[in-house]
């Protein structure tokens, strides 16, 4: 009687683990790719952000639509910057194989890097200039825009991400 218990025990055991397995199977079939991810670090404080939605060409580059709907877009996680700390930005090395660059109130690289992290001072992120004067102005908010490039068309991805300067 003991020994008919333990074998249907061990085949209970074994269904559970067949279900189990298929279930598995049957979730991991219907997750999508994910998406690369862009990280903002001031001081201690780090925020991390998929694509912006609608900003995702998922590898192609993003239609002339897409992309001036993209460079309007504010908002994004938002992080707290002092006068005067680095701000330092970090993308996936799948991005940093395309090439990527950072929009802060203006231009703030001269050309698309292929590493994984780059450092910026706050002050440079916040500054816009005034392009019929050349006057250069301070802004409290701005949005912080992480690009990965395509093949010389535009960009393929964009992340957005609002940084507050603290007085």
């Amino acid at each position: 009687m003991t020994a008919a218990l333990i074998s249907w025990g061990k085949g209970r055991r074994a269904a559970a683990a067949i279900g189990a397995v298929s279930l598995g199977l049957i979730t991991l079939s219907a997750c999508e790719k994910p998406t690369a991810l862009a990280t903002v670090t001031v001081g201690s404080t780090t925020v991390t952000a998929e694509a912006t939605p609608g900003c995702d060409g998922d590898g192609e580059v993003l239609s002339k639509k897409a992309i001036a709907a993209c460079i309007t877009k504010k908002g994004g996680k938002t992080i707290t910057v002092h006068p005067g700390e680095k701000v330092r930005v970090a993308v996936d090395p799948e991005v940093a194989k395309s090439g990527w660059i950072v929009i802060g109130g203006g231009p703030v690289m001269r050309e698309p890097s292929k590493e994984t992290y780059r450092s910026f001072d706050a002050d440079t992120l916040f500054m816009q200039q005034n392009p019929q004067t050349g006057q250069t102005t301070y802004t409290k908010n701005v949005t912080l825009q992480v690009a990965e490039l395509g093949d010389g068309d535009g960009p393929k991805t964009m992340w957005h991400f609002t940084l507050k300067q603290k007085d």
